[in-house]
């Protein structure tokens, strides 16, 4: 796989709480440039990437309950609402991390539905955190998802304190099949991380470190 055909698979994220319009203007003019699938932002910089996006194919994904889970499920399903109203066509929210490691399946299924309702025509991504979770969570969250409608169920936050890996977008696979995409975010970083996610199942990458995946370089820190 090319990078040029890698771009077509990256969310170009700026999620730190430092964010400014400006840095989200040089995402939107990365995302343009070099042909990303999407940006990923919070929801404050939604209408701001639908300006600058405009006339473009990126899309825009905001992130919602990001990056704790823990907001109230009404609350999450207003703030989806606002983000599709203001031009998001994907939302990748954070799912009640501590409902689910308390066993609560019902909570948590209902925060994915109400979010999958609210959004409407624009796709779900889940976020499982998967760094907080073990083994039998991560399939149960996987499941949940799949139940409620979601599109996507994705890795990690890049805030909970570690990323995707391969064994963990292996087993999301292995759980959703093709009734759900994987995506894999959270520490990947150069162009042979990409890869190796892709091969493994992941069918998007949300990643900061966009520009230096495609042109084969490597990024310490970062998304």
């Amino acid at each position: 796989m090319t990078p040029q055909e890698i771009a077509k698979k990256i969310d170009h994220t700026f999620l730190k709480a430092e964010a400014s319009e400006a840095d989200i203007r040089k995402l939107c003019a990365e995302a343009k440039e070099h042909g990303f699938f999407a940006v990923c932002v919070n929801t404050r910089f939604v209408s701001l990437c639908a300006e600058e996006l405009k006339g473009s194919s990126v899309k825009i994904a905001a992130v919602v309950g990001f990056p704790l889970g823990a907001m109230d499920t009404q609350a999450k399903a207003f703030e989806t609402s606002r983000a599709v109203q203001m031009g998001a066509s994907e939302i990748d929210m954070v799912l009640q991390i501590g409902a689910l490691k308390e066993g609560r399946r019902d909570l948590v299924a209902d925060d994915i539905k109400a979010v999958v309702k609210a959004a409407g025509s624009a796709k779900v991504k889940v976020i499982l955190e998967t760094s907080l979770l073990n083994e039998a969570e991560k399939k149960l969250a996987c499941e949940i998802s799949k139940e409620q409608g979601a599109a996507f169920v994705k890795t990690s936050t890049g805030f909970g304190g570690g990323g995707a890996t391969v064994e963990d977008v292996k087993l999301m696979k292995s759980v959703v099949g093709n009734a759900c995409e994987v995506k894999a975010s959270g520490g990947v970083r150069d162009l042979a991380a990409a890869r190796a996610m892709i091969e493994a199942g992941a069918t998007r990458l949300g990643t900061s470190s966009g520009v230096a995946i495609i042109q084969g370089l490597t990024v310490a820190g970062g998304y």
